[in-house]
Formats: C-alpha cells, sequence, structure tokens
C-alpha cells in the first residue's frame, strides 16, 4: 500500500457513527419550518404516485381493447373521471385521458420513484468525492415535476444551502480558534478538504433521517392501500412488495462496515492530495529554485493515484451492493409477475390492470429500497461527518470570562516561574520570571531555538504556559477575556501574512474602523509611505495572493502598519527589520522609539542595531533568561553571553 493509502484515522464503529448522526440533526432546528414544507411537498408527491397509472389502464382496456367501461374497476378517487367518459368513443376517450394527464403532468409532473427523472439540477460530476460533493451542498431536486415540483425544487435548494452554510461556517470559526500548536500541525490542506467536501454530507445526512422515517412508509401506505382496494384478490403483489423492505435489508447489512470504511479511506486519501497540491503551490519557488518540480510531480501523481484508487474501492462496493439488491427484487418481481401473468390467462385480471399493478410495483420497489438501504446509504455519509466532527471536537482555545481592570492594559505583564513545553515534550521555556512594563521597550535575543517566540507568544495566549503563572496588570492572564486580551496586542509575525486585497484593506486589517488619514500615517511611520505611493494605484492598489507582488522589505512594512494603526498598548514585533534596509531599520526603531513612551513595545532580534536602544534586553538560550540589561550594562560583562553575541556580530560584520 501507497504512503496515501495507508489510513491515517481508526475506523468508525456503529456506536460511533449513530451518534454523529443524532449530532447532525441538531442543525435541522433553525431550519425546521422549511423542513416541514418540504414533508408536505413529499406528502403531495402521493398523487401523482396513486393517480397516473390509472389513465393507462383506461388507454389500454378501453381504447385499444374497447372493453365496456366500469367505474367499480377504479379506485374511487378516480371513479368520477371514469364516469365522465361514458358514452364516448374511443377516440374521444383517449383524448380526455390525453387532456387530464397534460393537466397532471403541468401541476406534478411525471413520477418514476427517482428524484433524477423529475426536477433535479446538478453539475457534471466524476467518480470523485470533489465534484460529488459541491453537488451535495448545491442540492435541489423533487420527486414531482411541473409547477409543484418546481417549488419544491426550490425549497430544496434553500434547505441545502442554509444547512451548508451553518455547518460549513461552524466548522471554520472552531479552525479559527484551535490553539496556535494545534495549528501548527493541522496540515492546511486537509483542513480544507474538510471543510469544502466533507461538510456537505450533512445536507444527505439531514434529508434522509428526517424525510425517509416520516415520508416513504407514508407513500408505501398510500399505495398499498390503493392496490388492496382495487386488487384485494391479488394479496401476492401487496406480500411480494412488503418483502421488498426486510430482504433489502438483509442484502445491504453486510456491506455496511465496507461502505463506511471505504468512504473514510477514500477521504483521507482525497485530504492527502490536497495537501500535496496545496503545499506544492504555496512552495512553488522553493520548488523551482531548488530544481524540485521532478519530485513534486511524482508525489503528487502518487497521491493522487492513491485517491482515485480508494474512490474505486468504494465504487467496488457499491456495485456488489446494486447486485445483491437487484438479485433480490429480481426474484421477488418474477414470483409476482409469473403469478399475475397466470391470472390475466385465467379472466381474473385484465391487460390493463396488469399495466398498473407493474407501474405500483415499480414505485413500491423504490419505496421499499429507501426503507431497506437507508443504513447503508448513511455510512459513507458516516466518514465525512466523522472527518468534520472530529475537528469541531478539537479543545479550544480557552477563553477566560474577566474583563481588564481599566479596560485596557496600563501596567503591564509579569511572569513568575513560566515553563511551557510542546505537545511533543519539546520544551521550550524553564522558569521564566520577569516584568514588562507599558511605557518601555524590551528586545529578546538569543541564539535560535532559544525560546524568544515562544515567550512573546505566551502574551496574547496564542499559548499557554504548562508551568507558572502570567499577571496582565495583576490579573491572572487565565481569566481575562481572550478576545479583550487580544484586542489590547497589536503582532508583526516573523513571516508577513498579506491579503489578496488593496494596500488600504491589508493596513485596516488591523483596525477596520481606522480612518484614511490613520492608514496613512501609520503607513508613514512603518516606512511603507514611500513605495505605496509608487504602486500603480497607490493605497488602492490590490496585492494579489499573499502580497505576491511585493518584496519581502516591502510586506514586512506593511506588516508593521497593520500592526501601528491598532493604536494597541502592546506592541509584539518578530524580526521585523530582518529584510529592511538599513535606512529603513534607522527610521523604524525611531518610530518605536516614539511609540514606546506610551506603549509595551517587546522586540525579537538579532540585529544590534535594532536592540541595542532598548531600554531592557533579555538574553534567552535553552528556554532561560541567562541575562537582563540595557545594552550598556550587559556589554559591562566581561565574558558574558550578551557581549559574546555582540561580538560574533561585530567580527562577522568586519
Amino acid at each position: 500500500m501507497s504512503r496515501a493509502l495507508r489510513p491515517v484515522a481508526r475506523p468508525i464503529g456503529n456506536r460511533e457513527a449513530l451518534r454523529d448522526f443524532a449530532r447532525a440533526l441538531r442543525y435541522v432546528r433553525p431550519v425546521r419550518g422549511l423542513f416541514a414544507r418540504k414533508v408536505a411537498f413529499m406528502f403531495l408527491a402521493a398523487v401523482p404516485a396513486v393517480v397516473l397509472p390509472w389513465p393507462g389502464k383506461v388507454l389500454v382496456d378501453h381504447v385499444i381493447q374497447d372493453m365496456p367501461l366500469d367505474a367499480t374497476d377504479y379506485p374511487f378517487f378516480f371513479q368520477p373521471f371514469v364516469d365522465s367518459l361514458d358514452g364516448m368513443a374511443p377516440a374521444g376517450i383517449a383524448m380526455m385521458v390525453v387532456l387530464f394527464v397534460v393537466l397532471m403532468l403541468a401541476v406534478f409532473g411525471g413520477w418514476s420513484g427517482d428524484e433524477r427523472d423529475q426536477t433535479s439540477a446538478g453539475l457534471a460530476q466524476g467518480q470523485d468525492q470533489a465534484t460529488r460533493s459541491e453537488n451535495a451542498a448545491n442540492d435541489g431536486h423533487s420527486f414531482m415535476g411541473g409547477l409543484v415540483g418546481w417549488f419544491e425544487f426550490r425549497l430544496t435548494l434553500r434547505i441545502s444551502h442554509i444547512l451548508n452554510h451553518h455547518y460549513r461556517s461552524r466548522l471554520f470559526e472552531r479552525i479559527q480558534q484551535l490553539p496556535m500548536a494545534r495549528l501548527d500541525d493541522q496540515r492546511i490542506g486537509d483542513a480544507m478538504y474538510r471543510l469544502m467536501y466533507d461538510t456537505p454530507q450533512i445536507t444527505e445526512v439531514c434529508m434522509r433521517l428526517v424525510l425517509t422515517p416520516i415520508v416513504v412508509p407514508f407513500q408505501l401506505a398510500a399505495a398499498v392501500w390503493v392496490m388492496s382496494m382495487v386488487f384485494g384478490a391479488e394479496p401476492v403483489v401487496i406480500w411480494g412488495a412488503v418483502a421488498l423492505v426486510p430482504l433489502g435489508f438483509l442484502v445491504t447489512l453486510p456491506f455496511t462496515s465496507a461502505v463506511r470504511r471505504r468512504g473514510q479511506l477514500a477521504r483521507e486519501t482525497g485530504a492527502v492530495t490536497t495537501t500535496t497540491i496545496e503545499e506544492g503551490m504555496s512552495n512553488i519557488l522553493a520548488v523551482q529554485g531548488l530544481g524540485g518540480a521532478q519530485h513534486e510531480r511524482a508525489r503528487f501523481e502518487e497521491d493522487s493515484w492513491s485517491s482515485f484508487t480508494g474512490f474505486r474501492q468504494v465504487v467496488l462496493v457499491w456495485i456488489a451492493i446494486s447486485i445483491a439488491g437487484i438479485a433480490a427484487a429480481g426474484g421477488v418481481g418474477l414470483v409476482v409477475l409469473y403469478s399475475l401473468t397466470d391470472r390475466v390467462f385465467e379472466g381474473a385480471l385484465t391487460i390493463g390492470d396488469l399495466s398498473v399493478i407493474m407501474v405500483y410495483y415499480g414505485g413500491l420497489v423504490f419505496l421499499a429500497e429507501n426503507v431497506a438501504r437507508l443504513w447503508i446509504y448513511l455510512q459513507d455519509n458516516a466518514a465525512g461527518l466523522r472527518r468534520v466532527f472530529e475537528l469541531m471536537d478539537e479543545p479550544a482555545d480557552p477563553s477566560g470570562s474577566e474583563p481588564l481592570p481599566r479596560g485596557s492594559i496600563r501596567e503591564g505583564f509579569a511572569f513568575e516561574d513560566v515553563h511551557f513545553a510542546y505537545p511533543d515534550g519539546t520544551e521550550a521555556l524553564r522558569g521564566v520570571s520577569w516584568e514588562a512594563s507599558v511605557g518601555s521597550v524590551v528586545a529578546l535575543v538569543g541564539p535560535a531555538g532559544a525560546g524568544k517566540t515562544t515567550l512573546a507568544c505566551l502574551l496574547p495566549r496564542f499559548l499557554l504556559p504548562t508551568r507558572g503563572r502570567i499577571r496582565v496588570d495583576g490579573l491572572p492572564l487565565d481569566d481575562v477575556d481572550r478576545d479583550v486580551l487580544r484586542a489590547q496586542i497589536a503582532f508583526v509575525f516573523q513571516e508577513p501574512a498579506l491579503f489578496d486585497a488593496s494596500v488600504e484593506e491589508n493596513i485596516r486589517t488591523g483596525c477596520p474602523d481606522a480612518s484614511a488619514e490613520q492608514v496613512r500615517r501609520a503607513a508613514e511611520l512603518a516606512g511603507a509611505a514611500e513605495f505605496i505611493e509608487r504602486l500603480p494605484q497607490g493605497y488602492a492598489t490590490r496585492l494579489g495572493r499573499a502580497g505576491g507582488r511585493l518584496s519581502m522589505g516591502q510586506k514586512q512594512r506593511l506588516s508593521i502598519a497593520r500592526a501601528l494603526v491598532r493604536e494597541a498598548p502592546v506592541l509584539i514585533l518578530d524580526e521585523p527589520t530582518s529584510a529592511l534596509d538599513p535606512e529603513t531599520e534607522l527610521r523604524l526603531v525611531q518610530t518605536l522609539r516614539e511609540v514606546g513612551r506610551d506603549r509595551l513595545v517587546l522586540i525579537i532580534a538579532h540585529r544590534l542595531s535594532t536592540i541595542r536602544n532598548a531600554d531592557e534586553i533579555l538574553f534567552l538560550e535553552e528556554g532561560e533568561i541567562r541575562e537582563r540589561g540595557s545594552h550598556a550594562e550587559l556589554m559591562t560583562r566581561a565574558g558574558g553571553a550578551y557581549r559574546r553575541f555582540v561580538e560574533l556580530q561585530t567580527t562577522a560584520a568586519a
């Protein structure tokens, strides 16, 4: 088995599938009124189902065979129409039957027991989860055609859109709430697959679980009642139809676990392929620059082929189920047909009666199949639901409920013997005790992997201490409302994150209500105004995906401008000058000194020119604060870690 075909999740059990189905039904509540209307429409679908077979009997018996009319041979609801034909010639009867059928078709359309033959719409789809899921997300159909079918189609489409929108939005919200450590582990391609292609399973699950147990038994009962009323002397028809339900259940039950398991595997391999595409496209410059195109192509081919192979296994299982179902239904059908043919030869039934019975029997087969196969139909959906709920159930970033004592951070943070270890056991911080006050500029310095970024991420609670405590304005950080806390902090990450929007919109991400004047002021402070004004449309210029039209230094300056426009009391910058030229860096350092008068500015940097003017410098090594003080103080320590760090930079520069 290839790497992509190897299952990465444990199999789903029956109890777990049942819990997921029950959980999915909770999403019906906001649209329960629409579902009630859908049920009413499906009850209405029984009208063409029980009425339309009878005009065929009229044509066969009284037009083609010219047999005398007898309304008692028809059910009570059709007798008035038959009485209206009394005394007409065969040609007149045929004309009236045609007009009746045309009217029925205009109002209700036909009814074949298969919504695909009626009012429906969908994209051309292949045998893959992606296009099939897209159709499921935009599912619109009706068991009827005509005017009524059109209204039901629109209703079904609305239900599908609301269900999927709510379900996808809930999953997206949960992804946004995941702790940073979990987001780092979550592969973006897999998350995208779950969000786009696993969520549409909610439509079919809710439709089947709500509608099938209510509507299908009613339609079955209506058809059996009419047949027993007219053909009560032919019990083989009734018993044949009733036998299809337990028989269909028995022949499909052995395939339950196979459908669920293969569906789960197909989705996992599809997610692997999506991840490979996302990684290859995101890192295309690195791939091309390192001559790795051939390797990436081979990796994609392997994953893509595994995805197709996984879905073919699903198709094979369903082919086996269809063969078993056809054998069971066909066997019962042959018995029924043989018995009815004898009754026609005996004169107990007319050819028109036989045509009505066979049409009814075909509808009964479909309805019985819907009931019998309900559980097996849901198994492939179970895999999609489990993948979505699995991500929803990830522990969210906990949020306190306490407001900040004075509405915003006025004093600063205090670290009390703080430790932090990542889920894999890697220790990033050990025994950090330190106070950072508003109105100061603090620099975090040290070798790679010393814990600088980890320490900074503890302030906005992107990460939570494994041991120890952090206080903000004297209040335990864990108790403070997370959203209130983060509203007070502006964070500039080491890797600039820009959006495919205009320059102004990107800067306003930090403060959506910022005025045009505030946006331009922030750009000037960040040293970005000059290059922005040279862009084709200035601040209205769209930047492309991830700011692809800008250099790394320009991206960095825009990220800083976005943080400055917030005017938050805490400003954290992770390597803010790594891609800046010396002149721009000097202006930025001066800006940070200026804004640091009434803010806490925390800078993670390696450049001496960026950190030397900080009020306090923390030198971290192996997760511990080894030294702290101003640049001048630390340089007086002979053999000190910070002094060695500076001397190495000075020597390298020389």
